[in-house]
């Protein structure tokens, strides 16, 4: 099951995130070994809190050039969003407790991902699906340099928005399947 998660995964930073430009700043890191990809396969929260703190302890204690960034993926838990987001929170608390914030930013990333407000068949929801659930540890300093050389990075989530829009939900939904195939 492991090389089938890493593989959904890469097709879907492939395909999604460099191939839809939702990141403008992952395609350096596409293909780069110091991209790292982490599973968790437990299912117990205790064990998914010390992957957690495993991964940022890894992340922190690496150098850029050794990991410069970690998604970290629960392939068999938190299916249900809410609990998704229940976790989120406490590894959060857990960045916050460890007195990391201003080291390590989190981006969520879950197949249901639904953003308050919108539609249920919003296009702009997958900006943040993935197949899996996922939490993105990134290093502030690299994201911070990255935002510096960018024109108006804030307008990063309305091209988006723009860019899913008129792909339209229907057809997006249509590449989704795709990237489980195989």
């Amino acid at each position: 099951m492991t090389g089938h998660v890493v593989d959904h995964i890469r097709r879907w930073l492939d395909d999604f995130v460099v191939g839809l430009n939702l990141c403008p700043f992952a395609r350096p890191l596409l293909g780069a070994p110091n991209l790292r990809i982490a599973l968790c396969e437990d299912t117990d929260i205790a064990a998914m809190r010390r992957a957690f703190l495993l991964e940022l302890d890894l992340l922190q204690r690496s150098s850029e050039q050794d990991i410069a960034t970690t998604l970290l993926a629960f392939p068999n838990a938190l299916e249900d969003f809410e609990d998704y987001l229940d976790f989120l929170e406490d590894a959060q608390d857990l960045l916050l407790d460890a007195g990391l914030d201003a080291l390590v930013q989190l981006a969520s990333f879950h197949p249901d991902y639904r953003f308050a407000g919108e539609a249920a068949d919003a296009a702009s929801h997958y900006s943040n699906r993935a197949p899996y659930p996922i939490i993105h540890l990134l290093r502030e300093d690299m994201l911070t340099r990255a935002l510096e050389d960018f024109v108006e990075p804030q307008r990063i989530p309305d091209r988006n928005i723009e860019t899913l829009n008129a792909i339209g939900s229907e057809e997006l939904a249509r590449r989704w399947q795709a990237l489980f195939l195989s």
